[in-house]
C-alpha cells in the first residue's frame, strides 16, 4: 500500500511520533492506522520505562482551585530539566492533573499505595458478595479479580481514566508525555482538600 503525506500526519497528530517513526509504523502494517498506532503506543511506553530511572529534580508545582473555592488541590510534577519544565505542554499537563485530582478524589498514587490491611478487607467484600450473589465457587476470583481492577480505578489516581477523556488513563497521559518530550516525568504527590471535608 502507498503511504500517503496525509496519512503520516494523521498518526503524528494522534500520536505525537516523528514523521519517520510514524512512516516506518504505517508500512509495517500495510497502512492499518490503528495497529500503528498501537505499535507506536507500544515502542512509548517502552521508552517511558527506559527512562524511569533517570532524575526528575525540575517541573511545577500547580495549584488548583474548583469554582466556587469548595475544592483545591496542590500537585508536584517534576521532569529532568526547567526547559521542559517551563514547557507549555508541560504545565498543560500539570493543569489537567490537578483538575482531575479535584474531580475524581484519588486516595493513592498507585496500586502498591494501598495499604495491605485495605486491599485484604477489600478482597474479603468482594469476595463476600459475590458469593452472596450465588455465584459460583469456581468463577469467585474472577469475579473478584475484575472487581478489584474497578477498585484501584476508583481509588488509584494512575489507574484512574482521566476525567476530560475517560478513553485513556492518568499513567497513559504521563507516558505520552515522556514520549512527547523525551524526558522522564514524575507525578511526585499530591494534596486535596476540600471544605468541611472530616479532619
Amino acid at each position: 500500500m502507498n503511504i500517503t503525506a496525509q496519512m503520516v500526519k494523521e498518526l503524528r497528530e494522534a500520536t505525537g511520533a516523528g514523521v519517520l517513526e510514524a512512516k516506518k509504523a504505517l508500512e509495517a502494517h500495510d497502512g492499518d492506522f490503528d495497529k500503528a498506532a498501537d505499535l507506536l503506543r507500544e515502542k512509548g511506553a517502552a521508552r517511558a520505562a527506559k527512562r524511569a530511572d533517570r532524575e526528575a529534580n525540575e517541573g511545577v508545582i500547580e495549584l488548583y482551585a474548583h469554582p466556587g473555592n469548595r475544592v483545591g488541590v496542590i500537585l508536584e510534577l517534576n521532569c529532568e530539566t526547567d526547559f521542559v519544565g517551563r514547557n507549555e505542554q508541560f504545565r498543560q499537563l500539570a493543569h489537567d492533573l490537578a483538575l482531575h485530582i479535584a474531580a475524581m478524589s484519588p486516595r493513592y498514587m498507585n496500586v502498591d499505595d494501598v495499604p495491605r490491611e485495605e486491599l485484604d478487607r477489600e478482597l474479603e467484600v468482594l469476595r463476600n458478595q459475590a458469593l452472596a450473589e450465588g455465584k459460583p465457587e469456581a468463577i469467585v476470583d474472577k469475579i473478584v479479580t475484575g472487581r478489584l481492577t474497578k477498585f484501584y480505578e476508583e481509588f488509584c489516581l494512575m489507574e484512574q481514566p482521566f476525567v476530560k477523556d475517560d478513553s485513556i488513563k492518568i499513567k497513559d497521559m504521563v507516558t505520552d508525555a515522556i514520549r512527547t518530550t523525551g524526558e522522564n516525568i514524575k507525578i511526585r504527590r499530591f494534596a486535596r482538600y476540600e471544605l468541611g471535608e472530616a479532619l
